[in-house]
């Protein structure tokens, strides 16, 4: 029904009716982003988590001051708790306020601690001394609280939060992230919509390349922005945080996602290239000596784009948006050399 209904929209359509097909392909669109909103919003909690993970790991990082380890003999090495043995013993710190049985610890309070077997025959770290807090007194031989898989020297319960400014700020940005990984999780079914509206345009043989150009394309829109997410962003972030240890950092949530989503949207965009090329180059728009002639435009094309995206203005960092665009575009005509063919008006046979 599909294959008869573009055959009929392939002769001569008025303006109204392009527009009442654009119409139903919008329609279509929202539909299914309103639907994996949804979905999506049951999981923005765990969504929001994985976007922060960046930017608190480059806070903590920022707010941190390094010193080298040192000390009388030269051999001073910082281990994993995992290294301990029955019977060590050591200053144990709470890293942040914690309830243990009806006793509140503040942070930075410590205890002497014993890593031993339980009664259970069990490992773990139990204070080695009674510990005095408020009203109350944690006896010798309780259980800490302490990862095991923990990075050696991280502090327990270091985790930095964003800040936002408003009690319905928190409801708001859990929307936002909702809406745009529900964009994200109809990226296939939107390009398909878009292939079917240009569909009709096309020579029935060249309406095969829509399930190429669909894969190809979902594929690219995750990796462009995996890309953003583990390659681009973190050093960006690291920097412009590092500039900042002068001073109080209270990074706004909201600014932060819009940021960091904006970054991975426009990557997985730009990821798009060698796809597009592709379709193209088998429909026979475009061709490999095109792409060659036209590469000192692309230069400048990609450039200020990277400049666009880069969140600083330092060469570095602009270089390192730059680069991916650049090797992609020579990706693209290395496609195009092998796929592109002239256009024909029928497949032959």
């Amino acid at each position: 029904m599909e294959d008869e209904r573009d055959n009929r929209l392939s002769g001569q359509m008025s303006f109204l009716e392009h527009l009442d097909e654009l119409r139903r392909r919008l329609i279509r669109s929202v539909a299914f982003i309103a639907i994996a909103l949804v979905a999506c919003w049951f999981v923005s909690g765990y969504i929001y988590d994985f976007l922060a993970v960046p930017v608190k790991r480059a806070l903590a990082d920022a707010q941190r001051r390094h010193v080298e380890v040192g000390g009388l003999t030269g051999g001073e090495v910082i281990q994993s708790i995992t290294t301990l043995k029955d019977g060590d013993t050591g200053r144990y710190v709470f890293g942040e306020a914690t309830k243990l049985g009806a006793s509140l610890i503040p942070p930075g309070a410590s205890v002497l601690a014993r890593y031993a077997h339980d009664s259970k025959g069990q490992m773990g770290l139990f204070t080695d001394e009674p510990l005095f807090t408020g009203a109350t007194v944690i006896p010798k031989g309780v259980r800490l609280p302490h990862d095991a898989a923990g990075k050696p020297g991280a502090l327990a319960g270091e985790d930095p939060k964003l800040v936002v400014r408003t009690a319905i700020e928190p409801f708001s940005l859990y929307l936002k992230v909702a809406l745009y990984a529900a964009f994200c999780v109809s990226v296939p079914f939107l390009l398909w919509q878009v292939w079917a509206f240009i569909a009709p345009g096309l020579y029935p043989h060249e309406r095969g390349y829509a399930l190429p150009f669909v894969a190809l394309s979902s594929v690219s829109f995750v990796i462009g922005a995996a890309f953003a997410y583990y390659i681009l962003f973190p050093p960006a972030v690291s920097y412009l945080l590092g500039i900042g240890q002068d001073f109080q950092l209270l990074l706004n949530a909201t600014d932060y996602f819009d940021f960091i989503i904006l970054i991975m949207l426009a990557m997985g965009a730009v990821f798009q290239m060698p796809a597009i090329t592709y379709v193209l180059s088998r429909i026979g728009i475009v061709n490999a000596s095109l792409l060659m002639r036209a590469w000192k435009t692309a230069l400048i094309v990609i450039l200020i784009a990277a400049a666009i995206l880069s969140p600083t203005s330092d060469v570095l960092n602009m270089m390192l948006f730059a680069a991916p665009m650049f090797v992609l575009y020579i990706i693209s005509i290395f496609i195009a050399w092998i796929f592109g063919k002239p256009r024909e008006k029928e497949a032959e046979g």
